[in-house]
């Protein structure tokens, strides 16, 4: 059995560093989880250091003043590492007369970038960075403009692997479904973030940066997602811990009671291991 873990202090001493996810352990995109930002705290006040790493598609700046907006104050990490952060690269690189698919306050991901935003009958690439209205569309409705692209094999650059969020008590669609959608068509895609290796690079380098040398045999991630921040730091061969009463808690848990047989059928299932789980970070 995965052993649960009462508090992250349980575990302080085997690990000098954690790359904690945001969506889902910090926030549910309408509150924070104001014990998961005090646990952090108590971490960096006992010499750890903590990056934030997450999927979101905004900017780490972006990203600083939306948490703190939600009272998670700046104390609690020494860093943020965002999948728009290492996605810009990917559109560096990539054609400069894109389609971008995203709400209007995701713009900013290509601020300062030399691309220009085009018709899917212009493009050369699709930048998603989610979908516009996610409150009300579902990624099926982008089908007829995937199709388009497909049809002239246009790369796919997703700047959010998530396939859903917490919103409050809700799930909402990220980019990382169209995504999906797009690879089951045949359609090529290009991913920075989680599960994939150039975030979890770019987290160790700003690792370095903040603290020196470090063992990377002391480090853990902590998420609740499981294609995303479980996966990822299993396939990089960091340790994690999971957050159990995230996007998948019903499937194994009911009234914010976890189901502690079904969970360990859920983690045999994906044929994962954490080095433990919590309901709630804390």
């Amino acid at each position: 059995m995965v052993a649960k873990i009462e508090r992250l202090a349980d575990i302080k001493g085997r690990y000098d560093v954690v790359l904690c996810d945001v969506w889902g352990v910090l926030h549910n995109g309408v509150e924070s989880f104001q014990p998961a930002a005090e646990a952090l705290l108590n971490f960096r006040i006992e010499g750890g250091t903590v990056v934030l790493i997450t999927n979101s598609p905004r900017l780490n700046e972006d990203v600083s003043r939306q948490i703190a907006g939600l009272g998670v104050g700046a104390d609690s990490y020494d860093a943020i590492v965002t999948s728009g952060d290492v996605t810009r690269a990917l559109i560096e690189e990539g054609p400069k007369n894109i389609h971008f698919v995203g709400a209007d306050w995701n713009q900013s991901l290509l601020d300062g970038l030399d691309v220009t935003c085009v018709e899917i009958e212009e493009a050369d690439a699709v930048v998603c960075a989610g979908l516009r209205d996610d409150e009300n569309e579902r990624a099926e409705d982008y089908i007829p403009m995937l199709e388009q692209a497909k049809a002239r094999d246009l790369p796919f650059i997703c700047a959010n692997p998530d396939i859903v969020v917490e919103r409050g008590h809700k799930l909402v669609p990220c980019a990382g479904a169209i995504a999906v959608l797009y690879e089951q068509m045949g359609g090529s895609t290009r991913i920075s973030g989680k599960p994939h290796r150039p975030i979890y690079e770019a987290a160790l380098e700003t690792v370095k940066a903040v603290k020196g040398s470090f063992d990377p045999g002391r480090v853990v991630a902590i998420g609740d997602g499981m294609p995303t921040d479980i996966k990822g730091a299993h396939d990089f061969g960091i340790d994690v811990l999971y957050i159990a009463l995230g996007i998948h808690a019903a499937l194994y848990a009911r009234s914010g009671a976890v189901d502690e047989t079904a969970l360990e059928t859920f983690l045999a299932e994906h044929r994962m291991t954490p080095v433990g789980w919590m309901p709630r970070l804390r």
